[in-house]
């Protein structure tokens, strides 16, 4: 991480709030943005229906951007995603068919319009599909006109390409072309709409460098690439990872109310710094919020809670999760808000093991780590702890409401609907 005095506002936000992690060239950016406006980009490729917390840091730098008065460019990566990235993988991505990547785009782009700006403004954001000139690249004429601005040899010193030798893991030479593409994305963006920069997490680094440098090598051009640090939480977990699963965006894969939980649920070490990268509070405010010790830190967890979720899915979505975590965990009462697994009817009639049932619901990774979760008294059906993995819970176990209260750990519960 650099520690230049930078004199832009978009650096001195980036560096106050722990998002630079390197800085291809950094005292040029810095005259830059300093002196009219940048636009920067980040690329997200359709691999999913959702993006999740993981892609929610080089988003809130994208805001960043567009916050200190500067374009940004969301690319979505029609075209890359017909390759994979094998950036940080240690096996081949699944091919994804044509009509799925188109799906996969059409949903993620709900995400974008929660934290940026978009229209015909200077400073407003744009979102390009990759597709649209990737797809039309004879590969002969791509290999001559790009192929020959880069070496295997330093393809090869690339983390991404020596991850998978290092492991013996086949890296495909479908795979092996990633680079060149997002390369030739950059300078795309740089010839249509002057694009200088662009973003994305620290494995991107390698990637970002081939663009920054077709440019400045083929079009004489500055171009710049920044990078964040890949982010683990204090105990070291991935960050955006669960139990459960990815931590999705999109309201129907992950409901508010499990999103706030997630904040929620920081660790105590991480509270000030995902304030400063994941909410727009002010930064004398987050020094107030992370001093507090003790049980007071959880209600700075609970600011966290309510500015994370408040971005994405809005105030009002935000104060119903809390109301319904607080009723739930405080006061021990149910909520319409609290999330519903729906189970079959028949299976609770023949009975189900609780560890089953746990991790059907989504509460724990597996059965043994359910019943691992209940011997140590973490396991909780209707208030009532259950010491027993393999305790059946059926129909008979319905409260008054005509559900199942599941509860792992403090801070997890879900209500079980018979279907």
């Amino acid at each position: 991480m650099t520690d230049l005095p930078f004199k832009s506002d978009f650096l001195q936000t980036l560096q106050a709030r722990g998002y630079i992690h390197q800085i291809s060239h950094p005292a040029e950016l810095d005259a830059a943005a300093a002196g009219g406006i940048v636009t920067g980009y980040v690329g997200y490729d359709a691999t999913a229906p959702s993006l999740h917390v993981g892609n929610l840091i080089s988003i809130m730098m994208l805001r960043r951007l567009q916050q200190t008065g500067h374009k940004p460019i969301v690319i979505v990566g029609g075209g890359t995603t017909k390759v994979g990235d094998p950036s940080g993988k240690d096996e081949s991505r699944q091919m994804l068919t044509e009509q799925g990547i188109q799906a996969n785009i059409a949903t993620q782009r709900q995400a974008f319009g929660k934290f940026l700006k978009f229209g015909d403004g200077p400073t407003d954001a744009m979102i390009v599909d990759n597709d649209e000139w990737l797809s039309k690249l004879g590969y002969i004429d791509f290999l001559r006109e790009y192929g020959v601005h880069f070496t295997i040899n330093r393809m090869l010193a690339f983390d991404s390409v020596k991850l998978r030798l290092d492991r013996e893991q086949p890296l495909t030479f479908l795979e092996f072309n990633y680079m060149l593409m997002q390369a030739t994305d950059y300078l795309e963006l740089n010839r249509r709409y002057g694009c200088s920069l662009q973003m994305g997490g620290s494995d991107q680094w390698g990637n970002i460098l081939n663009g920054v440098e077709l440019i400045r090598r083929v079009d004489q051009k500055p171009a710049f690439g920044l990078t964040t640090p890949l982010l683990a939480t204090s105990s070291g977990a991935k960050m955006g990872k669960t139990a459960a699963g990815a931590v999705w965006l999109n309201a129907d894969m992950r409901s508010p109310y499990d999103y706030w939980q997630f904040w929620r649920n920081t660790e105590d070490g991480d509270v000030g710094r995902f304030l400063k990268l994941y909410t727009d509070i002010p930064l004398d405010e987050i020094a107030r919020l992370e001093a507090l010790r003790g049980s007071e830190i959880n209600d700075a967890k609970k600011v966290l809670a309510d500015a994370a979720t408040g971005l994405l899915h809005g105030a009002e979505a935000a104060h119903t999760a809390r109301a319904a975590s607080e009723t739930a965990f405080e006061q021990g009462a149910l909520s319409a808000d609290l999330p519903t697994v729906e189970i079959p009817r028949a299976d609770l009639e023949q009975g189900l093991p609780i560890a089953n049932l746990t991790a059907r619901a989504g509460l724990a990774g597996s059965n043994g780590e359910a019943r691992r979760l209940a011997q140590g008294g973490g396991l909780r059906l209707n208030d009532v702890a259950v010491a027993d993995g393999g305790a059946l819970v059926t129909l008979a176990d319905l409260n008054a409401d005509g559900v199942l209260k599941l509860a792992a750990g403090k801070k997890k519960i879900v209500l079980i609907k018979p279907i």
